[in-house]
């Protein structure tokens, strides 16, 4: 084998050292070293841009509470839909029970056929049925009226008549002298004439109006029951002087 040039140095030798198993070795070793420094580095930026945005604990108390947010809509949302399906079965239940009370709501309707009433018609024939109702209550008040005045007239004339059967009770000699027909006949024509002569006096027939006025004011002036009585005592004490 050939020395190798440059006297006593071996450059085959430093080229074995270069290829050998160490000199392989070391250079492996400094790629991985080079390697593992950029790995690094890109996972210190990494960590250095997730460090830069902060975990915060709403961040984490959001996440762990979304779930109950969510199931509290839920129960809202289950809750408005029960109370509104109430509310429509109220408002039903209410139509149903008008239908069953108004009687002009259960006649059927032939211009409706044989169709469920709509609420609008239900409303209406209620309207109609209240206001029929109320006429009626004030027709019965006026009726009620009218029998108490009945009744109270009817006690009068009870009390009136227990007053004359008590009067012929206490003197029962009473009704042997009884007055003719031809006195009671003398004062009721007594009456008329007085009457008559201040009736034909006030009176005046030149048109129906002015009849009508002359009426209406003689009626106020002579039928008074003052005049009435003076002149129903008039005539009495004549008719008692002609008899007696």
């Amino acid at each position: 084998m050939a020395e190798p040039p440059g006297g006593g140095e071996d450059p085959w030798g430093k080229v074995d050292a270069a290829y050998g198993d160490n000199g392989l070795d070391s250079a492996l070793f400094m790629e991985n070293a080079r390697k593992s420094s950029i790995v690094s580095r890109a996972n210190s930026i990494g960590s250095t841009s997730a460090s830069s945005v902060p975990n915060t604990d709403d961040e984490d108390s959001d996440y762990h509470q979304e779930p109950y947010k969510e199931s509290y809509k839920d129960r809202r949302r289950r809750a408005h839909t029960q109370a509104e399906q109430k509310r429509r079965d109220a408002i039903k239940k209410g139509y149903d029970d008008l239908q069953a009370i108004v009687p002009t709501c259960e006649q059927q309707d032939f211009s409706i056929g044989s169709q469920k009433l709509s609420k609008a018609i239900v409303l209406q024939k209620t309207i109609d049925y209240i206001q029929f109702l109320h006429k009626e209550k004030k027709k019965q008040e006026e009726e009620v009226s009218t029998l108490r005045k009945d009744v109270m007239a009817l006690k009068i004339m009870k009390v009136n008549y227990e007053q004359i059967v008590k009067a012929h009770q206490d003197n029962p000699n009473e009704g042997k002298d009884q007055v003719s027909d031809e006195v009671k006949f003398n004062v009721f024509q007594g009456i008329m004439d007085s009457l008559f002569q201040s009736f034909n006096a006030s009176i005046s027939v030149t048109s129906f109006q002015e009849l009508s006025a002359c009426v209406f004011s003689w009626i106020e002036e002579h039928c008074k029951p003052q005049t009435l009585r003076d002149v129903v005592i008039g005539v009495l004490h004549q008719v008692k002087s002609q008899l007696y």
